[in-house]
């Protein structure tokens, strides 16, 4: 049993809100992606798929390291995924492969998700 002068444990990346809720866009991703096209299959659905991926992906992978400027570069891939997602659920509303309607969730998502990660990676000790 912990006392109160004891240190909590490091958190665990599934702890992590950021983690948690790249695990939610990359499941409204592939939700979303199941509306595209079939012959999409293997272009923008897939490329769209991993990027939702590689966000939570790269958080887990990052706090696992336990190294902070480990943690940090790896927030920022995930930050350059989060870019790619937008830019790809923008070039499938463009191809008509998704509404504005469809896009809401996960673009609001995305840009809460965004601030939070800068939140997370400006709160990391800088050595």
């Amino acid at each position: 049993m912990a006392t109160d002068t004891e240190k909590p444990a490091s958190k665990n990346y599934r702890d992590l809100i950021v983690w948690q809720e790249g695990i939610k866009l990359a499941k409204i991703i592939y939700k979303l992606t199941e509306k595209f096209p079939r012959h999409e299959v293997y272009g923008l659905a897939d490329q769209l798929r991993r990027a939702a991926v590689s966000v939570p992906s790269n958080i887990a992978e990052g706090q696992a390291r336990r190294q902070p400027g480990q943690f940090r570069f790896s927030l920022h891939i995930a930050l350059g995924s989060l870019a790619e997602c937008d830019t790809q659920l923008v070039l499938a509303q463009e191809f008509s492969y998704l509404t504005k309607d469809d896009l809401s969730e996960a673009e609001s998502m995305i840009v809460n998700l965004r601030k939070k990660i800068y939140a997370l990676i400006n709160s990391l000790p800088n050595h």
